[in-house]
């Protein structure tokens, strides 16, 4: 085994917090790949298999075949999602402090816990619940719900663990965020572009409940084929026995000191949030102002094409201006377009189309970057504090990214009841033309106000420009150098 020893921050460097006791090898037996880049976007396509199908498709799942209110789906989305964002946090320590094995520490988590999560998906979308009474449907989405957010996040936090292992070259933490982005974006239009085709019967407000379970269990076969390939073809190289675990109120006390983190996770609950409405407001949008289900399965791709567009240049991009500056741009170009669709106001299908995947390119991006922004931000927290928790680290971010979830769920909920949407238990009701015209508003000023807001805070606040990254990066080198 080509291996580098590394001894704890302590020792490491003079310089080092002395805050953990670290044996860091590295493991380049099988050295770093496209056998890894494709194994690591196998892993968020399988995600996205299950992710995608839930938060796209089960809001008008429950209003227009269970006959649940949008105001009651969206409370229990919060409350389930509120419930969710807490394990995350803690499956990240189990995940930190679990046994270091031949497979790594991170991929066996992912080897024993899709098997119950895939299952939870299909249980989600059972067309024979509508059937129960008004109390009895709540009962069982909330369960079914809440059980699909802990299983996802005993998968996902793992999975996203696994970024600042498979190599500590930030090179290639930056190809892997790539790569993910683009199994993410594969996965997701693959959901969101033939889901529809085959989900709706006749007319695009015709629901068939039947289908949508079989299409669930459809994305179930193939989530469970993307993670035995992310498994087998993915490598933990960097390999950390710690002698003791850090206590997790002094870890969380120095989590809220890395500036970056904190910012970090302000933005991505903005763009979160966006993305998850965005989701859902495009549903009924074409459903019920264009009332075109070809049209919606073009503008739900757009949202992840967008993604393979940017991706041969997001490295250019990165190297030259470096993250932040690019995102910064992006979202700002983002804002813009999605502004100008908003004064426009088109009735035409194609016209509103091309304004979304414009404006896309804003958001775009960031969550092809996001990734590689926490690995700059675990780098940070080990150059300020001496610890490498990376289980734990992105369990924070994660528990940010579902709190957006919960608040965008809430408010989607929420919004459709303040509008006057109609709900159905056969997706037949027609709404007014003042319901149809506020879900217009609400489909471009959602992501116009986001990504603004988004590119604004990140320009202010967010501390790790192109010149601290680099430097953060020199550090540790010369901490691993100072140890040999």
């Amino acid at each position: 085994m080509a291996a580098t020893p590394s001894t704890s921050p302590k020792t490491a460097s003079a310089s080092a917090p002395a805050e953990a006791e670290l044996k860091v090898t590295i493991d380049n037996k099988r050295p770093f790949g496209l056998r890894d880049k494709i194994g690591y976007a196998l892993g968020d396509a399988g995600n996205n298999f299950s992710f995608n199908m839930v938060n796209t498709f089960l809001m008008i799942f429950y209003t227009n075949v269970f006959g649940l209110p949008g105001a009651a789906v969206g409370g229990l989305f919060f409350a389930a999602r509120f419930i969710d964002a807490i394990a995350d946090v803690t499956i990240g320590r189990l995940a930190d402090n679990s046994p270091l094995t031949a497979a790594g520490r991170f991929r066996p988590w992912i080897f024993r816990m899709k098997y119950p999560l895939l299952i939870a998906v299909i249980l989600l979308f059972v067309p024979a619940v509508r059937f129960l009474p008004y109390t009895g449907r709540l009962v069982y989405v909330f369960i079914t719900y809440l059980a699909f957010g802990i299983l996802y996040s005993s998968v996902n936090i793992p999975y996203g663990s696994m970024a600042s292992v498979i190599s500590n070259e930030p090179k290639h933490k930056t190809s892997l965020s790539t790569w993910r982005s683009i199994g993410a974006a594969v996965g997701s239009a693959i959901v969101s572009y033939c889901l529809p085709i085959f989900m709706y019967v006749g007319d695009s407000t015709t629901i068939d409940p039947n289908r949508f379970f079989i299409v669930a269990s459809i994305c179930a076969c193939l989530g469970f084929l993307c993670y035995v390939g992310l498994y087998y073809m993915s490598t933990e190289r960097v390999r950390t026995e710690k002698s003791k675990p850090i206590p997790l109120g002094k870890m969380l006390v120095d989590m809220f000191k890395n500036k970056a983190l904190v910012v970090l996770v302000v933005i991505d609950i903005v763009v979160v949030i966006n993305q998850n409405l965005s989701g859902t407001t495009l549903s009924y949008l074409f459903n019920d102002y264009f009332q075109n289900k070809t049209a919606l399965s073009i503008a739900l791709i757009m949202n992840y094409v967008t993604v393979l567009v940017l991706a041969p240049f997001a490295s250019i991009l990165v190297d030259k201006f470096g993250r932040k500056a690019t995102c910064v741009a992006t979202l700002a170009w983002g804002a813009v377009v999605y502004g100008a669709g908003l004064i426009i106001h088109t009735t035409n299908p194609i016209v509103c189309i091309v304004i979304l995947f414009l404006g896309s390119l804003g958001a775009g991006m960031f969550n092809l970057m996001v990734w590689a922004f926490i690995t700059d931000v675990i780098d940070n927290q080990e150059v300020l504090f001496g610890a490498r928790e990376d289980g734990i680290v992105y369990g924070m971010n994660s528990f940010a990214r579902k709190m957006a979830q919960a608040i965008a769920g809430g408010f989607g909920g929420v919004m459709l009841t303040v509008i006057g949407y109609q709900s159905s238990t056969t997706g037949g009701a027609q709404q007014t033309a003042e319901v149809v015209d506020r879900i217009y508003y609400l489909t471009f000023g959602i992501p116009t106000a986001c990504c603004a807001i988004a590119a604004l805070i990140m320009f202010f606040f967010y501390p790790l420009s192109k010149k601290k990254v680099n430097e953060n990066a020199r550090i540790l080198r010369e901490r691993a150098a100072a140890g040999e």
